[in-house]
């Protein structure tokens, strides 16, 4: 569960290495943000001379969550860790990277992340 203040690895070569959440869209009272939602987030931790600033503010889509996601077969998946990817274009759906790291949820490819699931090493 990923709501307001949440801190995100940044799970592509976009530049940032941490990404705190300021807004996961999807309406006014929207509390908390699961696999495949998409986030506003600010960079808090970058690397010197990447794409991204820190401070810079971004989209980004969450592929990876600590919190159990229940899959309509009744199977749950989680992960390690919380982890998003920064996006460049939010209507084309592409990532601002050209390589992602870390396994992603069979969800991300199936509300028309294709881009995203065809980089990752591991679609689980």
């Amino acid at each position: 569960m990923i709501q307001l203040r949440s801190i995100l690895k940044a799970a592509d070569n976009s530049g940032a290495k941490k990404l705190r959440v300021i807004l996961v869209h999807g309406g006014s009272k929207r509390r908390f943000g699961r696999i495949g939602d998409l986030t506003t987030c600010s960079i808090i931790d970058a690397n010197p001379h990447a794409q991204v600033k820190t401070g810079q503010m971004v989209k980004a889509l969450i592929v990876r969550t600590r919190k159990e996601h229940r899959r309509s077969d009744g199977s749950y998946i989680r992960f390690d860790d919380n982890a998003a990817v920064v996006l460049e274009n939010v209507k084309n759906k592409e990532p601002m990277g050209s390589r992602i790291f870390g396994p992603i949820a069979r969800e991300i490819k199936d509300i028309g992340y294709s881009k995203i699931a065809s980089l990752a090493p591991e679609v689980l």
